[in-house]
């Protein structure tokens, strides 16, 4: 491989970079390091305060408007990565406090698509 050539990340590469930061709390280092320019994120209709966008700085503020929601984060988990070809699946959960809306837990798989080494789609399922 020549110094003008980037090795792309895998898959399982991009999915346990990903469920390490997250597990770090590091999530716009994984936003900014992992998903694609144009990446979309999908969310569930009907989901609280939160809508499906496209593109990393919509991306970016959607992430941005959840932490601003939370009040006080009481625990949380994501689980190991399920890998399939382009895609992979993890299982997230948080208790939280969220402003004015009181303490809830919330248990939920998000799908992830990878293409050259990027997600281009994230979608969530709660």
């Amino acid at each position: 491989m020549t110094t003008t050539q980037e090795a792309v990340r895998t898959t399982q590469q991009v999915a346990e970079q990903l469920v390490q930061l997250c597990r770090e709390g590091k999530y716009e280092e994984a936003q900014n390091e992992l998903f694609s320019e144009d990446a979309e994120s999908i969310e569930p209709p009907g989901a609280q305060g939160l809508q499906s966008v496209k593109g990393l700085d919509k991306i970016r503020k959607k992430g941005q408007d959840f932490q601003n929601m939370l009040e006080t984060v009481h625990g949380g988990n994501i689980s190991d990565p399920i890998v399939a070809g382009k895609f992979f699946a993890v299982e997230m959960s948080i208790d939280a406090t969220y402003k004015g809306m009181g303490r809830q837990k919330m248990d939920e798989i998000a799908v992830y698509e990878t293409q050259d080494g990027k997600i281009v789609k994230e979608q969530f399922f709660f």
